[in-house]
């Protein structure tokens, strides 16, 4: 990988930290993998040495914290998707109707990919082991569960439901990323016809809020 992907982060030579400040070092690194990772939108096209050039440490200094690229790239894929997880807790939330606050939960999703694809795809199309995206599910499933025991989702098992559902939004997300010139639809209406096939809300709910997001 040519050291050229660090341009625009570099800076002039940097101060050692103080004592104690070395959690604060791991993050600038994250932090610097995380906008490298956006632009490259490929984990393996990532140089260890770009990104200590960026932070203004030397390349040793970096395995101070992560032993290999792959442990940074997992450290900055976990920031990432637990910021994308909050927005979408914060969506869902922000709705009492829990048919309501599923839907809100899967457009929060997509609103944050549209605004960082690059680190979506290195998401999903890493080798790199990344465990905590089982949250996503954990939290899907229990949106989908509220909506089946209020009477709003078809019976059925939540997890099942959960599992095709997010099978479907990340493929729809990739697909719109990868293959932009397709002829996608709004995402509301496309993620309206997901929660009426595979979760069972009623299209009504849908329809009346797709109007309301645009």
């Amino acid at each position: 990988m040519d050291d050229t992907t660090s341009a625009g982060l570099s800076a002039g030579p940097r101060r050692p930290n103080a004592r104690g400040q070395g959690e604060r070092l791991r993050e600038e690194i994250i932090s610097a993998a995380v906008q490298m990772l956006g632009d490259l939108a490929d984990d393996e096209a990532l140089s260890l040495r770009a990104v200590a050039r960026a932070v203004s440490i030397s390349p040793t200094s970096v395995y101070l914290y992560f032993p290999d690229r792959d442990a940074l790239v997992a450290a900055a894929m976990q920031r990432c998707h637990a910021e994308m997880l909050q927005a979408a807790d914060d969506a869902e939330d922000a709705q009492q109707d829990p048919a309501l606050g599923l839907r809100a939960r899967i457009l929060a999703q997509a609103a944050w990919v549209q605004e960082h694809p690059g680190i979506y795809k290195v998401m999903h199309e890493s080798k790199v082991g990344m465990p905590f995206k089982e949250a996503a599910f954990t939290r899907t499933t229990a949106a989908v569960q509220r909506c089946m025991d209020a009477g709003v989702a078809s019976p059925g098992d939540a997890a099942t439901v959960a599992l095709d559902l997010r099978t479907a939004v990340i493929g729809m997300l990739s697909l719109r990323i990868n293959e932009p010139d397709l002829p996608w639809p709004p995402f509301p209406e496309q993620a309206d016809r997901f929660l009426s096939k595979l979760v069972g809300l009623a299209p009504l709910a849908g329809e009346t809020t797709v109007s309301q997001a645009k």
